[in-house]
């Protein structure tokens, strides 16, 4: 049986592998959203996946009103598939922000485009409460929960 480090450590190379997830949020009326995101895993947060986003952006009012999301991270070849759910903060940290962004940065190039004010970001960081991980050719499903600090 996997523990939270050990999945942890399978979505850190699923990232490494896809280089992007999916993220499902929850506005204010309680309508789901799905988006591709550009996520991290920052030594020293051993639970947490990090993003950057806009505040503009409606993810950042989305979490605001529903903190609960649900990340899936797949590998290209779609032979891994983890899905984490957990709660998400926003965080204006300068030294955290510039963590993300030298862990993200090179593959931000849609994010930039898109978002007008280049010097509004704000970091979400999700803490992981429950993970699943899926090999779909064996059929095999794993769901870890994880210990509340």
């Amino acid at each position: 049986h996997m523990n939270s480090q050990e999945i942890m450590a399978q979505i850190q190379g699923v990232i490494d592998d896809a280089k992007t997830a999916v993220l499902a949020t929850s506005d204010a009326q309680g309508r789901p959203h799905v988006r591709w995101v550009t996520p991290a895993i920052l030594k020293g947060h051993p639970a947490s996946v990090f993003m950057v986003t806009s505040p503009a952006f409606a993810k950042a009012h989305d979490v605001k009103d529903n903190p609960k999301v649900e990340w899936m991270f797949q590998t290209r070849a779609l032979d891994k598939v983890i899905n984490a759910r957990g709660t998400v903060a926003l965080l204006d940290s300068p030294s955290v922000q510039s963590e993300v962004l030298e862990a993200v940065g090179p593959r931000l190039r849609t994010f930039w485009h898109i978002a007008n004010d280049q010097h509004a970001m704000v970091v979400l960081e999700t803490v992981i409460e429950e993970a699943t991980f899926f090999v779909p050719a064996k059929g095999t499903k794993e769901t870890v929960s994880f210990a509340k600090k």
